[in-house]
């Protein structure tokens, strides 16, 4: 398992580099077909690649994906290295490792018929490219694992995530000069300014400027890049911010659409554009209380620690898949800590017992709701 994650974490997948990815998914390509006896089908969407095999009639789905957040060269600064139990490098736990314990997982299995993987190239950055494809593949199907990492260091699974929306408001104003007629522009700046703490005021975490909005509960909504002008001795003409939303119900990200797109300008002849919109819909706890349910009685037939489940900020692809309809578990990668950060790592000692863990849960899924699969093995085709 180490091998195969060394081999994965050196081929670096930043998602912004396109043939980085595609290089990477070759990689992925040739651990799993090692693995599982069979080559997949390689899916190029807007320059993004991605791989997928399919085993019989799909009724389970593993998800995962092979981009990362570090850019081309990361592993300079940021080597591979497996040490005192702990394995590091750019993308081991967000996640390389997942994928290796999901490929070890369905080694160790009698049988793959009913089994669908998905790797996709573009988590990080919205899975624009590979959302059909994960609606697609998960609507056929009665159960999806999501091989991202643990919730925490202590290994706890993911039963519900936020879901998120991004919005940019653009302010539009009038330049002027601003020593000797700022009374002939319109400052958009100055605008800009008032919505910032219109917006702020919607999320549940913006005490700092007043009460949040008394309905949204739980929703974040934080207004995060800001800029404006062109010059400092220029009435700014125009400014723009960009906003991170995180929403626990679809009702509420449908309110917080309506309420971003019903900003109005304060400042007389202002005018205000809003872009942006809804992404990843919200991952309720119902969708995963029954497959959590069964993780739980498996991990204590295994004698490993009791599983916890926890509600998080952060989305993934399973928002998508619990949104079609079908139960998702997340969280069923690596343990460790440092996501996105100079202190990624992964805790070697629970790639086994994780992956032993997801080879039941593929296993119970596939025989109980199939009618009792035979054992034999099956390799199928991609």
């Amino acid at each position: 398992m180490l091998a195969d994650l060394m081999e994965l974490v050196l081929c670096e997948s930043f998602s912004a580099d396109h043939a980085a990815v595609a290089r990477s998914a070759e990689v992925v390509r040739a651990v799993g077909t090692r693995l599982l006896g069979t080559a997949p089908e390689t899916i190029v969407i807007d320059g993004v690649t991605h791989v997928r095999w399919a085993f019989g009639t799909p009724r389970v789905l593993l998800l995962g994906h092979h981009d990362t957040v570090w850019p081309i060269g990361s592993l300079r600064d940021h080597p591979w290295s497996s040490a005192d139990g702990i394995a590091r490098g750019p993308g081991v736990l967000d996640m390389k490792a997942g994928l290796v314990q999901m490929f070890h997982a369905l080694a160790a299995l009698p049988s793959l018929d009913g089994v669908c993987v998905l790797v996709t190239g573009d988590e990080e950055v919205g899975s624009t490219a590979s959302r059909h494809l994960i609606e697609e593949a998960a609507r056929g199907c009665r159960a999806t694992f999501v091989l991202e990492a643990s919730a925490d260091p202590k290994g706890a699974l993911k039963t519900a995530r936020k879901g998120t929306s991004r919005y940019e408001v653009v302010v539009h104003g009038r330049a002027a000069h601003a020593g000797q007629e700022p009374h002939k522009g319109v400052n958009a700046a100055a605008e800009a300014a008032y919505q910032v703490l219109a917006v702020a005021r919607l999320g549940a975490s913006t005490g700092v400027v007043g009460p949040a909005h008394p309905v949204l509960g739980s929703a974040t909504v934080t207004p995060t890049v800001l800029s404006a002008g062109s010059a400092r001795n220029t009435v700014p003409a125009l400014a723009r911010f960009s906003v991170d939303v995180r929403v626990p119900t679809p009702q509420t990200q449908d309110l917080i659409d309506e309420l971003m797109r019903g900003l109005t300008a304060r400042t007389p002849e202002a005018r205000l554009t809003v872009l942006g919109g809804r992404q990843r819909p919200p991952m309720e706890p119902a969708s995963s209380a029954e497959l959590f349910a069964l993780a739980s009685r498996f991990a204590a037939e295994l004698d490993q620690e009791p599983l916890r489940g926890v509600a998080v900020g952060g989305a993934s692809d399973g928002n998508y898949t619990a949104a079609v309809g079908c139960p998702t578990l997340d969280g069923l990668g690596a343990v460790g800590a440092g996501a996105h950060a100079d202190t990624e790592y992964v805790d070697i000692a629970r790639m086994i017992p994780r992956a032993r863990l997801l080879a039941r849960l593929i296993d119970h899924t596939i025989s109980e709701r199939l009618d009792r699969v035979a054992p034999t093995r099956s390799r199928g085709s991609a």
